[in-house]
């Protein structure tokens, strides 16, 4: 019983450690460099989403272009209202 109890504390111990070095990690990525989104309607067909209102295409959103101002005539721009 005192094994099991040692391998449930070291499985515990390294999923702890393993998680708080994802998660900033994950988190830091989605904020700076790129993340993903998913379109859902009529608003950008028939590039997007050409299904029509059954079907969502999913996209990468890439941070770094918009920082470095590379937006160039063509690209699709993804704008977030916060309220």
């Amino acid at each position: 019983m005192a094994q099991s109890q040692g391998w449930v504390r070291r499985y515990f111990k390294a999923f702890c450690k393993g998680f708080f070095v994802a998660v900033p990690v994950a988190v830091t990525f989605l904020d700076r460099v790129a993340c993903v989104a998913r379109v859902e309607g009529a608003s950008m067909q028939p590039s997007l989403n050409p299904g029509g209102s059954q079907s969502s295409d999913v996209v990468l959103l890439n941070h770094w272009k918009v920082r470095n101002f590379e937006v160039q005539r063509g690209d699709i721009v993804s704008l977030v209202y916060w309220t």
